[in-house]
């Protein structure tokens, strides 16, 4: 059996792709062909908001003080429309797109682990 840390990785990882699926279903901005795209964006999206974003979000604490926090929601849009530009699969029509589906995935996100609770908690 794997691990209680694996298993949560994956769990989150399956339910991101299912997330970005819901998105393409809700908003035409946003197309993702198959469930294996949807994994491989999620996965990208994943490993950019863990090394890109916290570079971003550093390079531009100025501007993200003087919008009050609103500029990250451009960083997360170009997280998101970056990881279209490098995947086949995945695609976002333009950076409102990007915007309006990032911000769909990230509630749908908080949707998803505030249903699962305490088994996706820190331990």
């Amino acid at each position: 059996a794997l691990p209680l840390p694996t298993m949560k990785l994956i769990l989150k990882w399956l339910l991101s792709a299912t997330a970005l699926l819901l998105v393409a279903y809700l908003y035409n901005g946003v197309e993702v062909r198959s469930f294996g795209a949807a994994l491989m964006a999620a996965l990208v999206i994943g490993l950019f908001n863990t090394i890109l974003r916290p570079v971003l979000v550093l390079l531009t604490l100025p501007i993200t003080f003087v919008t009050l926090g609103l500029f990250l929601f451009i960083i997360n849009a170009l997280m998101f429309w970056l990881a279209s530009g490098v995947l086949d699969g995945f695609y976002v029509r333009g950076f409102g797109a990007a915007l309006l589906g990032s911000l769909l995935y990230s509630v749908i996100g908080l949707v998803i682990e505030s249903a699962l609770g305490g088994l996706l908690a820190k331990k």
